[in-house]
């Protein structure tokens, strides 16, 4: 069966006039976000039984210039990667490098020990621990059974089994 659709020259101009519309909107939008945005460094979260562990990307950051605090279960984390304006005889092409200053702010688990957060900066990653208390931190529990006496040992004591 063969369909007869009307065609309509303006509906075909109107869709090729939103696909070029489309095109310039995310090529302006591309660059804006080069020149107009700041500098937010990428972040991993990872956690094991004694530790909260975040490892911040800032390559080009001075540690002068990095500023890491923990108040009322907050974490936050401060810096500015500078535009290094000493390459006068230089003429750049492109720039997609970003910087400026940067705030990143994360809340923390009742479980964290604020007093013993520690943090280092090496090879442009900054590596912030932040320990668990130690009521947080899973125990295990060893259960001895014993089946010849009819009694079980559970932590070193002797219960009669109802058997």
């Amino acid at each position: 069966m063969t369909m007869i659709t009307r065609w309509d020259p303006f509906r075909e101009m109107t869709s090729f006039q939103n696909r070029l519309n489309q095109l310039f909107s995310d090529y302006g939008r591309g660059t804006d976000e080069l020149t107009t945005q700041g500098f937010v460094p990428a972040i991993d979260v990872y956690e094991d039984e004694h530790n909260l562990t975040l490892k911040v990307e800032v390559p080009g950051v001075e540690e002068k210039d990095l500023d890491v605090r923990v108040e009322n279960n907050t974490l936050t984390v401060r810096g500015e990667r500078k535009f290094e304006a000493e390459e006068k005889e230089e003429n750049f092409h492109r720039i997609e490098r970003r910087y400026g200053a940067f705030t990143r702010s994360f809340g923390l688990p009742n479980t964290v020990d604020a007093e013993k957060v520690s943090a280092d900066y090496r090879n442009g990653v900054l590596e912030i621990r932040l320990p668990k208390k130690a009521e947080a931190k899973p125990k295990q529990i060893k259960v001895n059974v014993t089946s010849q006496t009819g009694q079980k040992t559970i932590e070193g004591k002797s219960a009669k089994s109802a058997a």
